[in-house]
């Protein structure tokens, strides 16, 4: 695997968990519905920042790992291979037993820099983002590169596709957000998602060294 490959192959995974609705996505169109446009941006620009500093983060471990012990890093990465599958398991059980879906409840900031600051602070207390970083580095870290320079390229690409989503929200934010809230969108999202997620897990279970 390049280096090239790992990121097209990331941003296919990076895609799908960035459509699936959640409080980040609830967040931006919140704030484009209540607001303006101009603070959904912003708001969207604090996810995206919070994103970059989760990568850093889990980078940085993965790469004091790897620099620790080959072994570590080769039980990390199988450990990452059994989080995507138990992740996108989950996702697909859920979208099967769903009854109803719930409405995100998110709160409306009243100015610029609130909705940045929002936006950072909603990502930032999200583990699950941090935790979802620690899993699909090693899986996306060609052999021979540096897993923390890796970690900032993959974050990279995850920010881009955040920010490319975001602006489709707000473009269409009445549109968008009534679809990502009934229960067959959500659903849709959810199959699709856990099944790349379960894809990606097995692949890398079978034929990592």
């Amino acid at each position: 695997m390049t280096v090239t490959s790992a990121l097209l192959s990331f941003a296919v995974v990076a895609a799908l968990m960035t459509l699936v609705p959640g409080v980040d996505t609830a967040l931006i169109l919140r704030s484009a519905v209540a607001r303006s446009r101009a603070e959904a941006a912003v708001a969207a620009l604090g996810i995206c920042t919070g994103v970059l500093a989760w990568g850093v983060i889990a980078a940085a471990g993965a790469s004091a790992v790897l620099a620790a012990s080959q072994l570590a890093y080769q039980i990390l990465t199988y450990a990452g291979a059994a989080y995507l599958v138990f992740l996108g398991a989950q996702m697909i059980y859920r979208s099967l037993r769903r009854k109803k879906v719930d409405a995100v409840q998110v709160p409306v900031a009243s100015s610029k820099w609130k909705a940045f600051g929002m936006g950072l602070t909603t990502n930032l207390l999200n583990p699950k983002i941090g935790v979802f970083y620690i899993a699909v580095i090693p899986q996306f870290t060609p052999s021979g590169a540096n897993a923390l320079l890796m970690g900032l390229a993959l974050a990279a690409v995850h920010v881009l596709l955040t920010m490319l989503w975001a602006a489709v929200l707000i473009l269409g934010a009445s549109l968008a957000g009534k679809w990502l809230r009934t229960e067959k969108g959500v659903t849709i999202m959810d199959r699709i998602t856990g099944t790349v997620l379960v894809g990606f897990g097995v692949r890398v279970a079978l034929n990592r060294p």
